[in-house]
């Protein structure tokens, strides 16, 4: 019998109006423009991108903050779109969010012990004493001594805080955690000691993670397939493995260029390839593809038509120069 995916995301899109006062015309914003993909237990997809590439958006989507514009978001072998009320509570149980930033995303009022113990206290019937209990496995589980609970989060380093914000995470049990840049404000040191924890929970509790960030040599240690956005749309897709032996598609080439490698004697990935430019409006996208701009490989095609992913071995990309095989 065939394990019903965690997530499963089919032509994602959010939209927001934007101006249209008085004397303005209303334009759209396509913040998510058509992703889809597919999360099973225990594996880890990561959305890589520049600023405003869309991933943040999509991160919001999956966790049930904002609803898609269009497409079908399913957890669990439940659409979203048409859960009852019942339904959304036990989904958005399992699915859970950490978030960039540790210290923003705890109360600085709070006891560590209140703020792990009140996913519980709102979602399940624990008593008191189980909840004590609760927080001081999960604070033992996250590397962290069961007495810290008693102190404020201005009490921790940014790593502690992090593990904390993993623990709330975990305290309802999710199948999903969503990692909205997890490790990009730590030191380089911690954020080893981070994406280690993570492996190990991920490992012990077969939890599926839908990492997003910029960084793509965080990426490479953590990731089983990563997904290249670029203006609200995919446009590559596929194992981690392959993505990085060999980039198709000349945004992820020149992504993997632009990541600093420590050891002068390697070779980046990626070739010469360099982005020129800047990044369009995503309200005014170019028309066609809209890397065409920054493209060395664009031509009138590209300027004139958005192509649309296909497949090229395990990966799906969208550029017809890699359709067309003059991608060399």
């Amino acid at each position: 019998m065939t394990a019903v995916p965690v997530v499963e995301a089919r032509d994602l899109r959010r939209h927001y109006p934007v101006g249209g006062g008085a004397f303005g015309r209303r334009r759209i914003l396509k913040a998510v423009d058509g992703a889809s993909f597919t999360l099973d237990a225990g594996r880890t997809l990561a959305v890589v991108g520049e600023s405003g590439c869309g991933k943040s958006t999509l991160a919001r989507m999956v966790t049930m903050i904002e609803p898609p514009t269009s497409g079908e978001l399913v957890i669990d072998g439940t659409p979203v779109a048409t859960a009852d009320r019942e339904a959304r509570r036990r989904l958005r149980r399992s699915v859970q969010i950490v978030f960039q930033d540790p210290y923003g995303s705890l109360n600085p009022r709070q006891k560590i012990e209140t703020i792990l113990a009140e996913p519980l206290l709102i979602n399940t019937a624990m008593t008191a004493a189980e909840r004590r209990e609760a927080v001081a496995a999960m604070m033992r589980r996250v590397g962290l001594r069961p007495e810290l609970a008693r102190r404020y989060p201005h009490m921790f380093s940014g790593g502690q805080r992090q593990r904390i914000a993993v623990a709330r995470a975990l305290m309802l049990e999710p199948r999903l955690v969503v990692l909205d840049e997890p490790v990009s404000a730590l030191d380089l040191s911690i954020q080893a000691q981070v994406l280690n924890l993570l492996e190990d929970l991920q490992t012990e509790l077969g939890l599926a993670y839908l990492f997003i960030s910029h960084d793509l040599s965080v990426v490479r240690y953590i990731a089983d397939e990563i997904m290249v956005m670029y203006l609200g749309r995919p446009v590559e897709q596929g194992p981690r493995e392959a993505l990085f032996a060999e980039p198709l598609h000349p945004y992820t080439r020149a992504l993997l260029a632009a990541t600093p490698v420590a050891d002068p004697r390697r070779r980046r990935r990626g070739g010469r390839a360099e982005l020129r430019g800047e990044t369009p409006s995503p309200i005014d996208p170019p028309a066609g593809c809209a890397f065409h701009p920054r493209c060395p490989l664009a031509d009138a095609r590209c300027r004139r038509e958005r192509p649309h992913p296909l497949p090229r071995g395990e990966r799906r990309v969208a550029c017809h120069a890699v359709e067309e095989g003059r991608s060399r």
